[in-house]
């Protein structure tokens, strides 16, 4: 801990001042090119945002350190920051220049989406809850469709407004979102091998938990445990086992607690009731109930089959 209290910044006004740009067009929304930006600061900060950040950066040295991975290659690398999110810079180029970082960013404010159904439809694209660290690498093709995408609402917004201007904007901006849904979705398929890596650690991290004494210490593993265990944001770790699996995270917990509740109701003579406490419920009706959702038994009956 440095105990260095984040700088917050309020509106996209101030952040264009930060970075050495003129006022925005708009108060509420803002494109800006990444090659026009004056200033950065010389040491990375911490800082909160008081509006959406989606950006999309382009590394002109071609091998650059994003979160605790390096990466070979000159492709765009893009993020989303929600409002209120603590953001530290992850980026470090080993060749550092602010002239090696070209791309797009697109600001938008809480106030711009009021009152439309975006404002609330937003909080269902699960990448905004992602961190930093867990980005999305796009293709040349990608690449060009979000660019496309950013250019064109800035248009839109330089261009003389008027009662149509907003709708536009916000179905440009939605759009936008869905393409990055879609190309998330490709990232979980085309990294197999890294995502096969992490289901492994995720079978191990359970199979050890299960088969300590934490169950009876600290209760059922959570899903924010076990993605912290995994260096991995919950949503993330959701997204990708869903591709892989077709379950979600909360889901192999469940799995897991079946399986070893089947090896003790069918190995042991334990009660229900002792069962229920070693792995880790605090109440024997919710680990029955679970059991029988899951199998389409209750412990009790299951047992009867091996008799």
């Amino acid at each position: 801990m440095t105990g260095i209290v984040p700088q917050r910044i309020k509106t996209i006004s101030e952040f264009h001042h930060i970075i050495g740009l003129p006022r925005p067009e708009h108060p509420l929304i803002s494109v800006i090119d990444l090659e026009e930006v004056k200033r950065l600061p010389e040491k990375p900060f911490s800082r909160i945002l008081d509006f959406y950040t989606i950006s999309l950066k382009r590394h002109g040295n071609g091998h650059f350190k994003y979160g605790q991975q390096h990466y070979d290659g000159q492709g765009g690398v893009m993020y989303f920051i929600a409002p209120g999110q603590v953001f530290s810079p992850p980026l470090k180029i080993d060749e550092t220049s602010v002239s090696a970082i070209s791309g797009w960013a697109l600001y938008i404010h809480p106030d711009f989406l009021w009152n439309t159904p975006l404002a609330k439809g937003i909080k269902k694209y699960e990448y905004f809850d992602y961190s930093v660290n867990e980005a999305l690498f796009l293709t040349e093709k990608e690449e060009a469709i979000i660019i496309t995408m950013m250019q064109g609402i800035e248009r839109e917004y330089m261009a003389n407004t008027d009662k149509f201007s907003q709708g536009i904007i916000i179905s440009m901006v939605e759009t936008l979102l869905n393409y990055a849904d879609r190309f998330y979705h490709r990232q979980f398929l085309t990294k197999k091998i890294e995502n096969h890596q992490i289901l492994d650690r995720l079978e191990q991290l359970l199979a050890s938990y299960f088969n300590s004494s934490d169950l009876l210490t600290l209760g059922l593993p959570s899903v924010q445990f076990i993605s912290e265990g995994l260096n991995i944001s919950p949503n993330y770790l959701s997204g990708i086992l869903k591709v892989l699996t077709g379950r979600n995270t909360q889901q192999h917990i469940q799995d897991k607690i079946i399986e070893k509740a089947k090896e003790k109701i069918s190995t042991t003579e334990l009660s229900v009731n002792e069962i229920s406490y070693e792995l880790g419920f605090e109440h024997p009706q919710s680990f029955s109930r679970l059991f029988k959702a899951k199998t389409g038994l209750s412990p009790l009956a299951f047992r009867h089959t091996f008799n």
